[in-house]
């Protein structure tokens, strides 16, 4: 089936494979997705807890943002960014 996701004001559509239609589940290659957030460890942890993978921990980074990677269970790599808490 499909998934129509509003996130911070935005719009994002998503879908299942379709093999029987010509449409199969295949490794992710060349993209990520970035979510911006202003909790960037709660959404990290919440993300860990329902499936995902740590590929990076969340750390303040040099450019002034909090960041993190994860990969999902189909393969995504998603990349968690908001601001560093005082």
């Amino acid at each position: 089936m499909h998934a129509h996701i509003y996130i911070n004001g935005s719009s994002l559509m998503m879908s299942d494979a379709y093999p029987e239609h010509g449409h199969p589940l295949k490794e992710p290659a060349a993209f990520n997705l970035m979510l911006p957030v202003q909790d960037v460890d709660f959404w990290y942890e919440r993300a860990i807890k329902a499936g995902c993978t740590a590929v990076m921990a969340p750390a303040d980074m040099f450019w002034g943002d909090r960041y993190g990677q994860l990969r999902d269970p189909f393969g995504v790599l998603w990349a968690i960014n908001g601001p560093i808490k005082k």
